[in-house]
């Protein structure tokens, strides 16, 4: 079965770090881009970071930039997303899903509808 779960998440104040994971099972990942998308009840899903398969290239959603860092251990079948410099706005369910290909297109795109895989996701919380 194909399976990608977030971890992670957790309370933390605004200006503080967490480290989230996506472990991937069920598929070959190495043929696969992953990405990052968070949700608020009540708003649009939002692209955070998109890690290329091919290269290990990475995209960053313009609201994130400088302050999330993606990277991937294709060994171990993870990605991680390093954030940094958190603030309240970031509290959201974090969700990673899977791209066949290494183009990362459906995912800087944002259309989530366009990966292939989709896991569960993990709550991070901001306080202010």
């Amino acid at each position: 079965d194909v399976q990608l779960q977030a971890s992670g998440g957790g309370l933390v104040q605004a200006g503080g770090s967490l480290r989230l994971s996506c472990a991937a099972s069920g598929f070959r990942f190495d043929d696969y881009s992953i990405g990052w998308f968070r949700q608020v009840p009540g708003k649009e899903r939002e692209v955070v970071s998109c890690i290329s398969s091919r290269d290990g290239s990475a995209y960053y959603g313009d609201s994130v930039s400088g302050r999330f860092t993606v990277s991937s251990d294709n060994a171990k079948n993870m990605v991680y997303l390093e954030m940094n410099g958190l603030k309240p706005e970031d509290t959201a369910v974090y969700i990673c899903a899977a791209e066949r290909g290494p183009h990362i297109g459906f995912c800087k795109l944002g259309d989530y509808y366009g990966m292939d895989y989709f896991g569960k996701g993990t709550l991070v919380t901001v306080s202010s």
